[in-house]
């Protein structure tokens, strides 16, 4: 018998437990590491951080995700005939945008955010005063801290002010943090780690890491939307920042689906990974967003939930012989494999994806203006993004989601050099590159770029990526730009998402955001 520190790693809880222990020397043991060698090899190292990064897999598909594409004009999950994803009037909230203090996707985005700042700051108290070598401890840490800049800038933007706490044995109850101080804090912090981390990006150990690649592309992220944050644009810095990541060796993948498809690990156009696994569970973008018998037509078997769908507008600006219309929805007839026939619907309808929304004037639901109400099981194009692969058998997709891509980089850059009236060539020539990708060839290219046509590329290379709120907020379209759910201006102060009631409950030192009830 022996003494050992036990690091036990509860993934469920997100939990570092350390005490005392016996174990039989003679067996293979994983959960007990001895005090002489506590983080010294890759594997020990990574069931250490294990807990930090296996928080990004909450960006997406669930409600974080749900709520930055369906506050923009991205996507929508309906009320369906029969009452289907009615869920207290929450989804409907977000989509007419008269969410409160009170919404569950909210909390649950919120709850995603706070979870994944509480367990960065655990993983790095238990590493802080591990053995480990000093030099690995630094990029270690530096990575945590990466992953913890990411929610804390999350929090900026979707909440605007909040609680900031960077140390796990502070247990006082954290005031609310301004905007600009959350910003201050998250360029600080990006500053510091950067050149404390692998610059190897696009090699296969760095793959699902934070590395210095995601560690300017983030940067470039928070310059780019500064003026929103902070009132002062930050375009250069946002340029410098992705020139940058353009040193360090990413590329723009040649085939377009390289990116979504079952073993995208293979990419080397993406930055920030959420590796996914059928056997660990994750991407379960497919039980979003298909139609109970749509798997039978995809080639493979799940009870999909016939929720989530791509705004009507949203898939129309899409030109039709652009790829990527088809490769991001799915839409149109849904043919039974077994007779070749179009598949009935529970309700006696044919089964055809259309981009439009029928409501159906139910009384039941008269008190939403008209702007809301059952539509038919069929409705709406689904997300086909991330390909489905046949053959799976009830369980969650191998496709890894790319938080960051390389082609963000260049439409950021792009996008920046029109605002600041510069070098309009190289702008031009950096939307040009995607969208030869997207056609395989040049006969789409632009001869010049405006802020228009950078935005529109944007919605057309990132739909299902989380991006359309903030991107609508930093174009000035939050505001005005409707929706045949939401014909109607959107008061400012809805940039800003409210403070959960039970984060306020908690937490007296709170301020809910102006225009909430407190």
């Amino acid at each position: 018998m022996k003494k050992y520190k036990i690091v036990s790693l509860l993934f469920g809880a997100a939990l570092l437990i350390s005490a005392p222990a016996c174990t039989n020397l003679d067996e293979e043991v994983y959960d007990t590491i001895p005090t002489s060698d506590f983080g010294q090899t890759p594997e020990q190292i990574q069931s250490l951080i294990a807990p930090a990064y296996k928080t990004l897999r909450n960006t997406f598909p669930g409600d974080f995700f749900c709520v930055n594409e369906q506050l923009g004009d991205m996507a929508v999950t309906p009320t369906r005939v029969g009452g289907d994803w009615w869920d207290g009037g929450f989804p409907m909230e977000t989509s007419l945008r008269t969410y409160t203090k009170m919404n569950n996707w909210i909390k649950g985005a919120w709850n995603n955010v706070m979870d994944g700042m509480s367990t960065c700051n655990q993983v790095y108290s238990t590493i802080e005063v591990s053995d480990m070598d000093a030099d690995l401890k630094a990029q270690t840490l530096a990575e945590i801290r990466g992953v913890r800049a990411f929610w804390v800038y999350e929090l900026m933007d979707m909440w605007g002010n909040g609680p900031l706490v960077k140390d796990f044995k502070d247990v006082s109850l954290p005031s609310t943090t301004s905007r600009a101080d959350l910003y201050a804090f998250v360029v600080s912090e990006l500053n510091e780690v950067k050149d404390l981390l692998r610059d190897d990006v696009t090699t296969s150990s760095a793959y699902g890491k934070f590395t210095k690649g995601a560690a300017y592309t983030l940067l470039a992220k928070v310059y780019l939307n500064a003026e929103v944050y902070t009132g002062t644009p930050q375009w250069q810095a946002c340029i410098d920042a992705c020139d940058e990541v353009m040193k360090l060796g990413y590329i723009i993948e040649p085939t377009w689906k390289t990116n979504f498809n079952s073993q995208n690990q293979s990419s080397k156009e993406s930055i920030l990974e959420v590796p996914y696994s059928a056997a660990s569970g994750g991407n379960y973008i497919h039980n979003r967003t298909l139609h109970y018998l749509d798997p039978i037509a995809l080639g493979f078997t799940k009870g999909t939930w016939n929720g989530i769908s791509a705004m009507p507008d949203y898939v129309k600006a899409f030109a039709d012989d652009d790829p990527r219309k088809e490769g991001s929805f799915l839409m149109g007839p849904i043919l039974d494999p077994a007779t070749g026939e179009v598949f009935m619907t529970a309700h006696g309808r044919p089964l055809i994806h259309t981009l439009d929304f029928t409501i159906l004037k139910h009384d039941s639901y008269a008190q939403y203006g008209g702007y809301w109400g059952e539509v038919n099981q069929e409705d709406g194009a689904r997300c086909q993004k991330w390909t489905f692969e046949q053959g799976m058998n009830n369980t969650h997709m191998e496709n890894d989601y790319h938080i960051f891509r390389y082609a963000d980089i260049y439409l950021m850059k792009a996008e920046c050099l029109v605002r600041l009236g510069k070098d309009n060539a190289t702008a031009t020539s950096l939307v040009n590159t995607i969208r030869e990708r997207a056609y395989g060839s040049s006969d789409h290219n632009y001869t010049s770029v405006d802020l228009e046509k950078v935005y529109n590329e944007r919605k057309f290379e990132f739909a299902w990526e989380g991006f359309a709120r903030q991107d609508q907020i930093r174009m000035g379209q939050f505001e005005t730009a409707t929706t045949m759910f939401r014909p109607y201006v959107t008061p400012k102060y809805r940039e800003l998402l409210p403070i959960p009631y039970t984060a306020l409950e908690n937490n007296i030192n709170l301020t809910q955001n102006p225009g909430y009830a407190n």
